[in-house]
């Protein structure tokens, strides 16, 4: 980690989310457009980029038609690079410090984590704890405005990982993660005097616990969101409050992180992304659930395509405040704005 992050003078600090950013090394201009206008108008503290931070499988693309402009470990480096410059040379110039985790399109190529954590690396910027724990899984404390001790907690989880040999993605948090964040847990409740470390636990794909918020319907009742030819679901209205477009059950394999998370008693909210056109807020069993917009113009989407903003308050950092930016909110409806969203935004214009 290269920096001590603190609140600030006034007591505060701010988190922008960017979700499934899931661009190329030649990039869709209006997200660059939304994010820089979300840099300005909220001044964030920290930039998360929570997963699909690019399109990790289509990097050897070339920029028309659906031709490969080659192949290799090195090639894929190169063009990995110039994709992540797409979405940190903004931050770094900014001298905004950011963190990541990744999702399940980022590994998806010849690189490994660890190899591409090094290309992460090469930013002043990038906040990363050099933890013993499995590759893309780490802490970020954020510390009392005197800098004496430590009042809240980022987890940031890995839900994704591509095996090479049989070119094949799995999703979930493995056993090992699960352990690992127990563990950590227990040793930030131990600095902190026995209580638990107040948090927010990013990660990419939300745990299966999130269907709790659904309730099965018919396909034709208001919010229903088909996910078999004669099911759907829609969002409880008694546990959820937003938009829910699409099924977004979560990961399929349970390792026990939704009880862990209930046991431990240190996470205020869960947060996920990887279900681009959801987004709501809610509680399954005493803990909050968070699902945030992708921001992503090159893969689907709607006109709910943002930003998520977390507001944290020194004196009880527990109660935040969230709320989402569309592209909209940020960029305005002059013809110019609105010509740009049509014109570069793929599947699901409205």
């Amino acid at each position: 980690m290269t920096r001590q992050l603190k609140f600030n003078q006034n007591g505060q600090f701010t988190i922008l989310q960017v979700a499934d950013a899931q661009d190329l090394p030649f990039p869709r201009k209006a997200m660059l457009d939304m994010l820089d206008a979300a840099y300005e108008k909220i001044n964030p503290d920290l930039i998360l980029f929570t997963g699909d931070n690019i399109l990790g499988n289509h990097l050897l693309d070339a920029r028309f038609g659906t031709k490969k402009i080659g192949s290799g470990k090195e090639l894929t480096r190169q063009r990995m690079k110039k994709a992540l410059a797409v979405i940190l040379d903004p931050p770094e110039q900014r001298r905004i410090p950011f963190a990541m985790t990744f999702g399940n399109h980022d590994d998806m190529n010849l690189l490994t984590k660890a190899e591409q954590l090094e290309l992460y690396r090469a930013y002043d910027q990038f906040v990363f704890s050099d933890e013993d724990t499995p590759v893309g899984n780490y802490t970020v404390p954020i510390w009392s405005s005197n800098g004496e001790k430590k009042l809240f907690n980022l987890w940031l989880l890995d839900t994704a990982w591509h095996d090479k040999e049989t070119d094949r993605c799995h999703t979930g948090v493995t056993k090992e993660e699960v352990d690992w964040y127990v563990a950590r847990s227990n040793e930030l409740k131990a600095e902190n005097g026995g209580q638990p470390l107040p948090s927010l636990l990013f990660q990419h794909i939300p745990f299966p616990e999130i269907r709790r918020l659904m309730l099965e319907c018919k396909p034709g009742d208001k919010g229903a969101v088909r996910y078999a030819k004669d099911k759907a679901v829609r969002l409880d209205p008694a546990k959820a409050t937003g938009r829910q477009c699409e099924p977004g059950f979560g990961y399929q394999e349970n390792n026990g992180q939704f009880d862990a998370i209930k046991a431990q008693g240190d996470v205020c909210a869960a947060v996920f992304s990887h279900h681009h056109i959801n987004n709501f807020d809610g509680v399954v069993d005493g803990v909050r659930v968070i699902q945030s917009p992708g921001a992503s113009f090159r893969c689907y989407g709607n006109t709910g395509r943002g930003v998520r903003v977390f507001v944290l308050n020194e004196a009880a950092p527990a109660a935040f405040h969230t709320y989402t930016l569309t592209y909209f909110d940020l960029c305005g409806h002059s013809p110019i704005k609105l010509l740009r969203y049509a014109v570069q935004a793929d599947i699901g214009l409205f």
